[in-house]
């Protein structure tokens, strides 16, 4: 029985999976899964935009509202560290696209900490004054 992929999409995937492991690669729907493969790389470096979104959105909210820090802030940027750290070393071909990545969470990370601060957005810096490596340093607290 052949699952449309439009219809059925969990089903779809239990066929793909079962014709893989039965080697019959000529009955595979290779257009969608080409589609899905890419679609699954797309989704981890969106997680890691996502992740360094938030962690950087924190760093400029401790940076630029010291009398606000409390341990909510502590807690979401220790976490993020360890999330990203963990999401980097196992898909460590990220780190080729890390450059433009970090500076898009950037960007989105300023219009957050705008949002939630009030805060004008020239009070945050036009580029990341951190780097990567700072950023996920457990000892890194931005003064």
């Amino acid at each position: 029985m052949t699952m449309n992929y439009a219809q059925d999409f969990y089903g779809w995937t239990q066929e793909q999976a079962a014709l893989l492991r039965a080697g019959r690669l000529s009955e595979l729907d290779v257009g969608n899964l080409l589609e899905e493969v890419e679609a699954m790389g797309r989704g981890e470096r969106k997680e890691l935009a996502s992740r360094l979104e938030v962690l950087l959105t924190h760093l400029l909210k401790w940076r630029f509202q010291p009398a606000r820090r409390g341990n909510s802030w502590r807690s979401t940027i220790k976490e993020q560290r360890k999330r990203i750290a963990d999401h980097v070393a196992e898909n460590p071909s990220l780190l080729a696209s890390l450059e433009e990545i970090f500076a898009k969470a950037y960007g989105y990370a300023v219009d957050a900490a705008e949002r939630e601060t009030g805060l004008d957005a020239n009070t945050f810096p036009t580029e990341c004054p951190w780097t990567f490596a700072e950023t996920i340093n457990e000892d890194f607290w931005p003064e």
